[in-house]
């Protein structure tokens, strides 16, 4: 298929179907609901003093002060939503490497009282990132309840042609939100068809809105032509982050001998390097990549996922360790430089599709989830890392 077709569909598919807004939501009367997904106060409480250093101590201290508050902070309001979705991977992610049974406890309740579902939209992938947690817990736990919705779900899906009009991941956050359930799923019952489908849905977006020039992602088609205020292309760092957090999850799930790894990798240590490139001064990203000094403030869940991509490639043996250690280590005191007395973490974006303004308080549910899985690759990378995760081929069901 061609990109120019892809192009034209697309922009075809963002005039007729309510997933056309660009906040990240769909207009349908099944949008989520984002009390509790964050706020931006005038007067927060001071900064922390939080050693940068990067060594465990330190690390795991930065963590446990930011998910400790986020976890009262929000757990009244833990929804199916992608927004919470992205603080639940790092809720499990603060779990192992803390390690802190509270945060896995909290995942396990909130399973159970959605009855181990996905959200109201079943083909739209930002209700389908909750599934990431669910199929963590699964491989942990054993219990097929826990995947029962997802697999259901997911093999109806499969039974529903493409139609070249409408891609199903049409803008790069997606990529995050549901390949790696995809990827997982497979992980989780060996079955390749699962794969199959997400990698063939990864190379349609892929085909519509990689710059393979610029090796990033647009946000979807509609700024395939829009520019800065600079004249360059308009590349959101937290939608970049959101694909490069996306490519580390989906090749933890995958074979090494998939068929189509290398692209996966390929396009993973190409971004890798673009991004580290453009890493700022004070060791975080701006929200417009190729505009840095149009923002005054850095992108704190951009700059996160980007960190946690970049260490989980360093510790699987992806990237140079020479080259992207002091690009980890700079974001990560970058990234603790944020976090306020209280364990809020700053300079998080609100909801939104593109870069844009915000108050150094500015705190969101997603931003701690990034952070929470920044500091557990961190972490690793600081005892000399290794290839420690999710296991590469799930034990054989016993039920």
């Amino acid at each position: 298929m061609h990109k120019s077709f892809l192009v034209a569909a697309a922009a075809a598919c963002l005039l007729v179907t309510p997933f056309a807004v660009m906040n990240g939501q769909t207009a349908s009367a099944n949008k989520p609901s984002q009390e509790g997904v964050g706020d931006s106060p005038d007067n927060p409480p001071p900064l922390a003093n939080l050693s940068q250093a990067f060594k465990r101590k330190p690390i795991e201290a930065a963590m446990r002060k930011v998910g400790d508050w986020e976890l009262e902070r929000s757990r009244p309001y833990f929804s199916q939503d992608w927004t919470f979705a992205a603080l639940y991977a790092g809720f499990m992610a603060a779990s192992k490497a803390l390690p802190n049974t509270q945060y896995e406890e909290a995942m396990m309740q909130l399973g159970n009282k959605f009855d181990w579902k996905l959200g109201p939209r079943l083909s739209h992938a930002d209700d389908q990132a909750i599934g990431q947690t669910y199929l963590e817990l699964y491989q942990e736990h054993h219990d097929s309840k826990m995947i029962a919705p997802t697999r259901e779900q997911f093999d109806a899906l499969m039974k529903t042609p493409d139609d070249p009009e409408k891609p199903v991941w049409w803008w790069c956050d997606a990529l995050f939100m549901a390949p790696p359930v995809w990827a997982r799923l497979y992980q989780a019952t060996e079955d390749k068809a699962y794969l199959e489908y997400m990698d063939r849905e990864w190379w349609i977006t892929s085909n519509l809105l990689y710059d393979s020039d610029e090796h990033l992602y647009f946000r979807d088609a509609s700024y395939l032509h829009k520019t800065e205020a600079n004249g360059r292309k308009i590349f959101w760092s937290r939608g970049n982050g959101w694909v490069m957090a996306g490519l580390a999850r989906v090749l933890e799930a995958m074979p090494e001998d998939y068929p189509t790894r290398q692209k996966y990798v390929d396009q993973y240590r190409q971004m890798a390097d673009r991004v580290a490139s453009l890493q700022g001064a004070d060791g975080l990203w701006r929200p417009g990549l190729l505009n840095a000094d149009a923002y005054p403030l850095p992108e704190a869940s951009g700059s996160a996922f980007f960190i946690y991509s970049l260490a989980w490639g360093v510790n699987h043996g992806l990237l140079d360790r020479h080259k992207y250690l002091p690009v980890v280590q700079k974001g990560w005191a970058g990234l603790v430089s944020h976090i306020y007395e209280d364990g809020r973490l700053g300079c998080v974006q609100p909801i939104g599709a593109a870069p844009g303004a915000f108050k150094p308080s500015s705190s969101y549910v997603y931003g701690a989830g990034a952070f929470l899985l920044a500091g557990s690759e961190a972490d690793r990378l600081a005892q000399g890392g290794s290839s420690t995760g999710p296991p590469k081929h799930a034990p054989k069901r016993t039920h």
